[in-house]
């Protein structure tokens, strides 16, 4: 599994051992392993065991969300002798509400000290972030701060609330937690209405500068922080670009997820 995982992400060789082996394992996955949210709109079971996330990121060469996506990077990490656990994150809205618990799933990894790795929130720290510091640290991203919740007095009591260029990402639990934690907050993004992942629909991966973006019958990209549009044309036109931009192949296109407050067509 290690040599084929290691090869799904571009990666030759096994990295160093330690901090600079999980900081090019993370960068890797997530340049080749893509977010998205397809199979909720090609009604295809998300299932959450080891062998079915490997299944699909390693063998189908699919992306996924964060269940997905950091499960199947926890199932890599440990093969490699890295000691990884699970936390449960509740994602802040534009707003700064919080979302439910097991809204995100995110990895600890204890080396000489905690690491937090994420390849499974869509933009987030190219590298992994030391869960120990309370300064600021580098990103390409931008600066990223790991405070006690509720800000410096530690109101929230032992979760973290993790910031990128000032901004709060989500708030992070540190209990350990297991896979089949998560089946139920999963089972609701992929079937309720309210759920964003049932309104949209996004294939995304990092390119030089920014990201890229299909969603729908529309290539986003944003570079340095301008953003572009472009219109696709019919349904082949589609397939080629979620393949040859993204290295998803897909025999049909997603269903168009609802709008708001109605139902597809």
């Amino acid at each position: 599994m290690i040599e084929e995982y290691l090869q799904r992400i571009g990666l030759a060789t096994r990295p160093a051992a330690g901090v600079a082996g999980l900081r090019e394992l993370q960068a890797a996955h997530l340049r080749a392993v893509p977010f998205e949210n397809l199979s909720i709109h090609l009604g295809e079971p998300i299932v959450l065991t080891g062998d079915a996330l490997l299944a699909k990121v390693v063998d189908r060469r699919r992306g996924g969300f964060c269940y997905e996506l950091n499960g199947a990077f926890a199932a890599l990490l440990r093969a490699l002798g890295y000691r990884v656990t699970l936390l449960q994150a509740r994602v802040f809205g534009k707003d700064g509400s919080l979302g439910p618990p097991y809204d995100h799933l995110a990895l600890r990894v204890d080396l000489d000290a905690p690491w937090l790795a994420d390849v499974g929130f869509g933009r987030f720290t190219t590298y992994p972030v030391r869960l120990d510091a309370r300064g600021e640290q580098a990103d390409p991203a931008g600066p990223v701060l790991v405070r006690p919740a509720g800000g410096a007095d530690g109101a929230g009591g032992a979760d973290l609330d993790v910031l990128i260029g000032g901004v709060p990402q989500y708030r992070l639990e540190q209990r350990p937690r297991e896979l089949a934690d998560f089946r139920a907050t999963c089972w609701y993004h992929q079937t309720s209405p309210e759920s964003h992942f049932t309104r949209s629909l996004v294939c995304s991966l990092p390119v030089d500068g920014g990201y890229r973006t299909l969603s729908d019958h529309t290539l986003i990209e944003t570079i340095g922080g301008v953003r572009t549009e472009k219109p696709l044309g019919d349904d082949a036109e589609v397939l080629a670009a979620y393949g040859d931009l993204f290295g998803v192949v897909l025999d049909r296109l997603p269903a168009a997820p609802a709008p708001a407050g109605g139902q597809a067509s």
